[in-house]
Parts: C-alpha cells; structure tokens; sequence
C-alpha cells in the first residue's frame, strides 16, 4: 500500500527567522492521523535566515539526525561537542539521558535549509552520544547510499534505532530500487526535485509511506532530485 502525504498538507510554524514544515505532529501542530511511522517520529523540512538558530534546549530519549541540503548548521551541545554541518554530512546525536544542544545558522546572511529527524531509541535511558560523517555526491549518484543503520555498516553512522536511511542523488530516468522484507515499511522522502513511484508522481517536500509491498522502484524526473528512504521496523 503507497500512502501519499503531500508537502503541502504538513504542518507549518513559522517565526521569521525559521519557517519549518512537519510531515508528522511537532510542537503546536497535532495531527491523530500522522503521529510518526514506526520508530520514525519527525521529519521537520526547516529553513533558517542568516543569524538564525535554536538556543540551547533539552533533549532526551531520542536519536537526532541532522541532514543539510543547503548553507552550514553549527551546533554545540552538552557533551562539548562542536561542529558545523554542510551539505553532504550527516550527524547523529542520541539524547539518551539528557543531554542540551544549540543549532544556529553558521552563516550571518545567507539561509540554511536541512531536515532534522528523529528516530525512537531501541531503548530508553541510553548514554548520550554523537557522530558525523561525509558522503560525497558521487557515492550517492543514482544509487540508494546508506548513511545510517542499527550497526553502523558500510560506513553508515550508527543510530540506536530499528531504521535504516539511505540517501540517492537521481538524475533524469535514473532508477533505484529496495527489496521490502517482511514485517517493515518504508518512507520517502523527497528533498529537492522531482521523482516516481510506479504512476504517482512526488515533489520537493512530498513523502510516501510504504506498506505491505516486496519492493519499491523510484524513477528520477527531474535533472537531479535527492531522496532520502527510511527502511523501518514496526
């Protein structure tokens, strides 16, 4: 069964210096219907204007994904950990136990543009901890690239969490494709251009939700469209 849940229908919150899109319940907006999809709980398409950013604030029992399409993300948290997150990177902060974290836009004048998501832990109470990684464009070209997994492998970073998410980069025509094994779903998300599934077309902002199938095929339509596939459990 293919679900569609279209970019426009998402929630909005928008305080001029974020505009930020939900395609599940986040904060003021409350949805019954779109509560999260197994462990995935939130895909948050969020841009913030130059000197904009989140002040430090708590989280716990929760595993962080941090993935920029455009500008730079700078983050500290409670752990001393600093960085700044490009496009191409990907990070993982676990909350576990506690822990606080401020994200503000490296940049003074120009905006930023990423997805923040959020994955229920295997567990609660886990040790808080972070990880960051690159994948190049061309590890991710027209081809289903994993970037984070259960287990960390194929130089995926680890999330503690029954998903997988894999990332392409899909020129015109170019077509990839995800055996569904038994008992899990999927969830595409589309982040820039344009692509297929079967005879829905999606576009920037659309996702899908995949149930009850063997296998999805995804057709880029555009000259280059990225996608990100969550690969969940129950």
């Amino acid at each position: 069964m293919l679900t569609l849940r279209r970019a426009q229908d998402r929630g909005r919150a928008d305080f001029g210096w974020l505009d930020s899109r939900h395609s599940f319940s986040f904060g003021e907006y409350y949805d019954p219907a779109h509560m999260g999809f197994g462990p995935l709980r939130v895909i948050n398409d969020d841009r913030v204007a130059g000197g904009g950013g989140f002040p430090t604030h708590p989280h716990r029992d929760m595993e962080i994904v941090s993935y920029v399409l455009e500008g730079a993300l700078a983050h500290k948290d409670s752990l001393g950990t600093g960085s700044v997150i490009k496009p191409g990177d990907v990070q993982r902060m676990s909350a576990g136990t506690g822990i606080a974290h401020s994200e503000f836009n490296a940049s003074r004048t120009d905006p930023v543009h990423f997805l923040q998501i959020w994955f229920l832990p295997e567990r609660r109470g886990l040790t808080p901890g972070y990880e960051q990684k690159n994948f190049d464009a061309a590890s991710k070209r027209d081809c289903l690239r994993l970037v984070a997994s259960p287990d960390g492998r194929d130089g995926s970073v680890t999330i503690r969490s029954d998903a997988s998410l894999y990332v392409s980069l899909l020129g015109e025509g170019a077509k990839v494709s995800h055996q569904i094994a038994a008992g899990r779903g999927l969830w595409l998300q589309v982040a820039r251009g344009s692509v297929a599934v079967g005879d829905i077309t999606l576009v920037e902002g659309d996702g899908l939700q995949v149930t009850n199938e063997k296998l999805l095929e995804i057709v880029g339509k555009a000259e280059q469209s990225e996608i990100l596939l969550f690969d969940l459990g129950a």
